[in-house]
């Protein structure tokens, strides 16, 4: 196991150091104790495979798997490594099969992993041949532990992650479920974009209230997500989930929105259907932006669902896959809306491309100082739910599980 030779600071509550986001070595542990270790990671929607067969391949850490309709009413998940010769055999990002095979030696599996097939195991006219020994049930592909929740797909490469519902706790299995209430889902469309930071700083992000209502200049002038509003930052009982709540409010001057310099309040939308609002969820809240400790970010903001999955590429890159959904029962006139107000968010979003941006600066700005600190003391250094946003309570939560799940 990687072991790390860092010294978290003193001040355990209220700053994170910066090697976090840069050290190799810290990089290659989370790897093995996180990502590989007793999480559960998001994989797909099970909409996306429909049909016994239908297939999609994603990453899961650096792992590339298959997510696989293996039955009527069974996923597989299987790692996309050949058990043969370490292929990567699947280069599609989608498809359909009838089994899985590797062409380099034409090895054959099923839709379960398990191997059925491989040439010349027994010779070619009494010479050569696999060993008298070899069983095709110990060389299938490995398989991951898999759980379909509600319509997501969630994996774990260890079988000591607990239940994907004692995974998120009673109280966030509640959130899970206001939005993933057990109706059928559908795909409206996709984006995928790089960006040049550390995995971690985009589940900071979505657990940071405290910059939607500086940064956001469409945000605060429009009203999706201010200071000013009812709002919640909750945290899951060991820190590592999170969840930002909030209400809609209008396009109004105020005495918080007055020393907001990125508030417009003469900005009018060209085409106001983007703001086309219909509540449509248990409550008065219009925001419901979960993190699912490591891999996700389940969006809720107004009408407009997505999945943002995070695959990392290395200590100071990740990729970022969006995945815009609908309910399958949805109206014509919904699905547009929903399509609508997509375009708020992914890598050219009227909202979403200042996270991109401010992420690819945040590891330009501290790549080169590892040993100096970041302040996470808004609000205090108590880690509990607070019922507003002007609090960085998510970000303290999220490394004091990190610590524990690094052995620091």
């Amino acid at each position: 196991m990687n072991k790390i030779s860092r010294t978290w600071p003193s001040d355990a509550a209220g700053r994170v150091p910066y090697w976090v986001y840069s050290d190799p070595d810290v990089y290659a542990a989370e790897l093995e104790r996180i990502w590989y270790g007793p999480h559960w990671l998001y994989c797909a929607l099970e909409a996306e495979i429909p049909e016994v067969g239908d297939f999609k391949t994603t990453t899961l850490g650096e792992r590339p798997v298959i997510v696989v309709r293996s039955g009527p009413d069974e996923i597989s998940v299987v790692e996309n490594r050949c058990a043969h010769r370490g292929v990567k055999f699947c280069q599609a990002r989608k498809g359909h099969v009838k089994d899985l095979l590797c062409p380099y030696h034409q090895w054959n599996y099923s839709l379960r992993g398990d191997l059925q097939g491989a040439p010349f195991r027994r010779g070619v006219r009494g010479q050569g041949g696999m060993p008298s020994d070899f069983d095709p049930k110990n060389h299938g592909l490995r398989k991951l532990r898999v759980e379909v929740v509600n319509g997501l797909v969630w994996a774990t490469f260890s079988d000591a992650t607990p239940t994907f519902r004692e995974y998120l706790g009673e109280r966030f299995w509640q959130h899970y479920t206001r939005v993933y209430d057990g109706r059928k889902l559908a795909v409206l469309g996709y984006n995928r974009q790089h960006i040049p930071g550390n995995w971690k700083l985009m589940q900071e992000n979505i657990k940071d209230p405290y910059h939607a209502s500086l940064l956001h200049v469409f945000f605060v002038t429009f009203g999706l997500f201010r200071a000013d509003q009812k709002s919640a930052t909750e945290i899951d009982a060991t820190g590592r989930h999170g969840i930002l709540i909030s209400r809609k409010g209008d396009q109004e001057t105020n005495d918080v929105t007055a020393g907001m310099r990125n508030f417009k309040s003469d900005i009018r939308l060209a085409d106001p259907r983007i703001m086309d609002v219909v509540r449509e969820f248990p409550g008065e809240d219009t925001v419901g932006m979960i993190t699912v400790f490591p891999s996700v970010v389940l969006q809720q903001q107004i009408n407009s669902l997505t999945t943002r999955q995070i695959v990392p590429t290395g200590p100071d890159g990740f990729d970022f896959h969006w995945t815009h959904w609908c309910y399958a029962d949805d109206t014509p006139e919904m699905r547009l809306r929903r399509t609508r107000q997509a375009n708020l968010f992914g890598p050219a979003g009227f909202v979403s491309a200042d996270d991109g941006e401010i992420i690819e600066m945040s590891q330009q700005g501290f790549s080169h100082a590892p040993d100096e600190d970041a302040l996470v003391m808004m609000g205090g250094r108590e880690i509990e739910s607070v019922d507003h946003m002007v609090t960085e309570v998510g970000i303290r939560g999220m490394y004091r599980y990190w610590r524990e799940a690094m052995g620091l």
